[in-house]
């Protein structure tokens, strides 16, 4: 993933603007695939900041189309009069190809969409990270947390092996 690139006024011109960590955590996420976002100019600005948080979000149909819903975008505070509603719906860009799959799948197999990141590619667009994603079970969890331990630990032993020699 791109680090966070900030230019003169401490903006991000690329890289992650908004993460949903959890994301990973609760889902096992089988696909992956990249929506455009419908946004006003200081949204733009306000997700530039840094400031928005997608944990909580999800996508889901309204009448035919994807929609974002629950997301956290605050205001942005730098002297611009228009106001935007901080947790307002927003409209993802997709195929209409894709809707139709990712609305069957959702509904025949039972997986959920999942916003996992929103970022800025290289022309500076805004982009989610869309994710298809089953949820997991607690012991699925667990699975999962003891083999990120083991990984860090596997990791650290062999970092100490390589000093001792």
């Amino acid at each position: 993933m791109a680090a966070k690139q900030k230019n003169g006024s401490g903006m991000i011109s690329t890289g992650i603007a908004a993460q949903n960590r959890k994301g990973r955590f609760n889902y096992t996420i089988l696909e992956t695939l990249e929506a455009g976002l419908v946004l006003k100019g200081p949204e733009v600005k306000s997700l530039r900041m840094g400031r928005a948080t997608i944990t909580e979000a999800y996508a889901a149909e309204r009448d035919g189309e994807l929609w974002l819903f629950n997301s956290y975008i605050p205001e942005y505070q730098g002297g611009v009069l228009s106001r935007f509603e901080p947790r307002a719906p927003r409209k993802l860009l997709l195929h209409g190809k894709q809707i139709d799959r990712l609305l069957g799948e959702s509904a025949r197999n039972g997986v959920t969409l999942v916003p996992l990141d929103i970022h800025f590619n290289s022309r500076g667009l805004a982009k989610l990270t869309l994710g298809i994603g089953e949820g997991r079970k607690k012991a699925d969890k667990r699975h999962a947390i003891a083999e990120r331990d083991w990984q860090r630990d596997k990791a650290r032993l062999m970092r100490n092996k390589g000093r001792e020699d």
